[in-house]
């Protein structure tokens, strides 16, 4: 009887508070949890303290922020002291819109917005329903609108005109949406019991692999016209979005087949006892489950194809990256590069970081 009463008293032990200070205690668990430990702590805080120290001096304390309208002189009198983010002011409407035409710049500046609320309407579960889709055709059509003209009193603006952020958005967007389904149909097909179609969706995903993005967009922009008949020409910005779809559907497809063999063969089987057919068995059970355990390599992928957009500066077009390295050819404003391309990569940042957080979102909640 003695041991059964002693057992409740244990739990007791257990939940009595520590005494100490928290701080103290997690600095001692982690940082400092052994002698080898503590020095290699005290190091590494000594190099990243020195690192923010020398950021907030060049970044903040020294900088400028402001000059007279395109005179680098000040900029150019702390150079190696401070940063001259006098530049961004400067350039900023380069950088985000391009060649855009200045007056109506206001129209990509629209269309950025739109994506923008496209993509924090997609987020939301209580919206997953038929009626998005139609919201995305007309938004995607509201956006092609702005950006060319022609209707609605807006004057025509032609692709060779568009650059900066909406391009690439644009392909980002694009390739990933029509991307994504031509990845899920290549998987179901690698997957068939039909060898024509295995075979088909087998060498279409190792021949668009096995050669990097750049060899595509190259042979897209230059050896397709060679292939079309006399007088018939496709824009540059469709032949470039065609090769981001391919190569995107290529990976997805990759990442997708692995989640459709992770999904027990019973769930196959009870679909097949239910009586449905092919395409409403992974409509509604297959391939709910595969996405849902793939949900962080789709987005790693996603977060590496918007990036990999910037590659399109082979071919021509005037991608978000692209006119940064053109809005420091002027020579007054060469020397101070670093300045832009920080903010080039925060907005590359904004976005990955977004998609980041979302897809721990939907791993916490089990994708539903």
């Amino acid at each position: 009887m003695t041991a059964i009463t002693d057992i409740p008293d244990a739990p007791r032990a257990a939940r009595r508070p520590q005494i100490g200070n928290p701080v103290l205690r997690w600095l001692r668990t982690n940082l400092f949890s052994s002698i080898p430990n503590g020095i290699l702590s005290v190091v590494l805080l000594a190099v990243l303290g020195k690192g923010i120290f020398s950021f907030v001096q060049w970044g903040i304390a020294n900088a400028v922020w402001l000059t007279p309208a395109n005179d680098s002189s000040a900029c150019r009198a702390v150079r190696g002291v401070g940063a001259c983010w006098a530049i961004i002011p400067e350039k900023y409407r380069f950088i985000l819109f391009g060649t855009y035409p200045f007056d109506e710049q206001w129209r990509p500046a629209l269309s950025v917005l739109v994506f923008i609320a496209l993509y924090y309407v997609s987020t939301r579960r209580a919206l997953w329903r038929r009626e998005l889709a139609y919201l995305w055709i007309g938004a995607l059509a509201l956006i092609s609108v702005l950006m060319w003209g022609g209707v609605f009193g807006l004057s025509f603006v032609s692709q060779d005109r568009w650059g900066g952020l909406p391009v690439t958005l644009i392909l980002a967007t694009f390739g990933l949406a029509f991307g994504f389904p031509l990845g899920v149909l290549v998987a179901l097909g690698r997957r068939s019991n039909l060898p024509a179609i295995r075979s088909l969706s087998v060498l279409y995903v190792e021949l668009i692999r096995g050669v990097p993005l750049v060899s595509l967009l190259f042979m897209a922009s230059v050896m397709f016209p060679l292939f079309m008949p006399n007088g018939f020409n496709i824009d540059k910005l469709l032949r470039a979005q065609i090769a981001i779809i391919l190569f995107a559907g290529a990976y997805l497809a990759e990442v997708i087949r692995g989640g459709l063999q992770a999904v027990p063969r019973g769930q196959y089987e009870a679909a097949d006892a239910l009586g449905l057919s092919y395409w409403r068995k992974h409509r509604l059970i297959v391939l709910p489950q595969a996405i849902r355990h793939v949900i962080p390599p789709l987005v790693n992928t996603f977060i590496a194809f918007f990036k990999d957009t910037s590659l399109v500066l082979i071919i021509g077009i005037f991608d978000l990256l692209t006119t940064a390295k053109t809005a420091i050819i002027d020579p007054g404003w060469q020397q101070f590069s670093v300045e832009v391309y920080i903010f080039v990569a925060a907005i590359y940042f904004m976005f990955c970081f977004a998609m980041s957080r979302y897809s721990r979102s939907l791993e916490a909640t089990g994708g539903r």
